[in-house]
């Protein structure tokens, strides 16, 4: 049997990771793992790209980091995405991609 795992990859640009997104939910929710992509729940339909935007947003405040930081690198289209955020302006990138890579494996020990 195969172990589900989210990879988490952390360089100079931020921490990167992949989002499987199930749309049309009743509320937005980080439900687990989707073999080695995070699962999310969106209340967005998959439409004009209100999915995506509402991923942004989403991920932006249980980050809690600016939308901005926050950028969906492939997968537009598809349910599976490649998501990057980068750190915050004025903290120390290392520390920002730490801080941001332990919130993330925290999601799923819950």
């Amino acid at each position: 049997m195969k172990e589900e795992r989210l990879a988490v990859q952390a360089d100079s640009r931020g921490v990167t990771f992949k989002v499987y997104i199930q749309p049309r939910s009743s509320k937005n929710m980080i439900v687990g793992l989707h073999g080695d992509a995070l699962k999310i729940k969106i209340k967005a339909p998959p439409v004009e790209g209100a999915a995506n935007k509402m991923c942004i947003q989403y991920m932006a405040a249980c980050l809690d980091v600016p939308k901005s930081c926050v950028e969906i690198t492939s997968g537009h289209t598809g349910r599976t995405k490649q998501v990057r955020v980068h750190p915050r302006e004025g903290g120390s990138p290392e520390k920002e991609r730490k801080r941001l890579k332990n919130l993330i494996q925290s999601w799923l020990a819950r």
